[in-house]
């Protein structure tokens, strides 16, 4: 990558995090309790090694796919570094998600969660887990409905322990996130969850201040995508 564009990465970067810092201020939160996920789908490893040299170390991958062939070799220079799949995930590709991801915030239905625990157990490696919830009810979306979202994560959080870390949503395109974050909120505080990860690049600062400990952003670090 050259230099001008990395250079533009890190300055992205820098804006943004300056940005949470202030949306968390007005919320009376503190910066560092904000963890931005870099969404680095469809950029190339040169642009994570970028948005890495700029200090950046989690990053979100849509397709497990792509993100085993981008990142060993990113976590083998930087052990660091915290991948976080984020895509819908097929029960078939639950072990490779397992093997490779430190963070999977997309389990949303018993099959998938049978999926993931024999993949744990058959590679001995445990991530994080979020459950995704559906906070639109779209046929479309990923994600558990809202009637069932707390009944299901609290069966999970039954059998994953503290390995069952908390929600995650995406609010239906142009509607107001506010309801949905604030839906996402208020669930994870009743189930006890600690992770609630929710807003991108064009809302993250809404969800900020409603108060998403993770927010996903990716066209505003990367630009257009490749």
């Amino acid at each position: 990558m050259d230099q001008p564009a990395a250079s533009a990465i890190a300055a992205n970067l820098a804006t943004i995090r300056a940005r949470i810092a202030d949306a968390a201020a007005r919320a009376g939160r503190r910066a560092e309790d904000v963890t931005l996920v870099a969404v680095s789908k469809f950029h190339p490893a040169e642009a994570v090694e970028a948005a890495l040299a700029a200090g950046q170390l989690a990053f979100g991958e849509n397709r497990v796919q792509e993100a085993a062939a981008k990142f060993p070799s990113l976590r083998a220079a930087h052990p660091d570094l915290e991948l976080h799949v984020i895509g819908g995930l097929q029960t078939n590709k639950a072990r490779d998600a397992v093997r490779i991801a430190d963070v999977i915030e997309s389990l949303d239905r018993p099959k998938l969660a049978d999926a993931i625990a024999d993949a744990m157990a058959k590679e001995g490696r445990a991530p994080g887990l979020l459950v995704q919830v559906n906070t639109g009810d779209e046929a479309q979306k990923s994600g558990v409905a809202r009637q069932d979202a707390a009944a299901f994560a609290r069966d999970c959080m039954g059998r994953f322990g503290p390995k069952l870390r908390g929600l995650m949503c995406i609010p239906p395109a142009g509607e107001d996130p506010r309801p949905h974050f604030g839906f996402l909120a208020d669930l994870a505080a009743k189930l006890g969850l600690p992770v609630v990860s929710m807003g991108m690049s064009a809302d993250y600062l809404i969800a900020v201040e409603l108060g998403a400990t993770h927010v996903r952003v990716g066209s505003a670090i990367f630009g257009a995508r490749g």
